[in-house]
């Protein structure tokens, strides 16, 4: 499960240092596309199929289904790990995720998060995240 936050800084390549308590569970190949709320998203091999036969399963008569799969879809890149533990994102990605030095890994479960350190910490913040409010929220999804 990936799970944890981890900084690290792109270097001037735009690479990123993948954190070695993820590594086994993302692979040394795995998907990075634009995400939600300003993040990338980071998928394994395995995942990144399963969360593509979903958008497959979109009905294309749809105009949110078809934007919804372009946004996903139009970003995405295969990503390798190298002898280093780094990985590239590439430039429109960074510019999407406003990734210039400091960054934030996030496990999320099924998937990473990759964000700029600053809005990580805005999003994070005590006054955009109220857990109380949050928990109310889950009971319309079961939870």
């Amino acid at each position: 499960m990936l799970i944890g936050e981890y900084e690290h800084s792109l270097d001037a390549k735009g690479r990123l240092i993948m954190p070695a308590k993820l590594r086994e569970d993302i692979g040394e190949k795995f998907i990075v596309t634009k995400g939600l709320d300003g993040c990338l998203f980071c998928f394994s091999q395995n995942e990144w199929t399963n969360f593509e036969e979903k958008l497959k399963s979109l009905p294309l008569t749809n105009k949110n289904a078809r934007d919804f799969v372009r946004f996903f879809l139009s970003g995405a890149m295969e990503c390798e790990i190298d002898k280093q533990g780094r990985f590239l994102i590439a430039g429109n990605l960074r510019e999407y995720a406003k990734l210039e030095k400091d960054a934030v890994i996030i496990g999320v479960g099924t998937r990473l998060e990759i964000w700029n350190q600053a809005n990580w910490k805005a999003y994070n913040s005590d006054e955009n995240i109220s857990a109380d409010a949050i928990a109310e929220n889950m009971t319309m999804l079961g939870i």
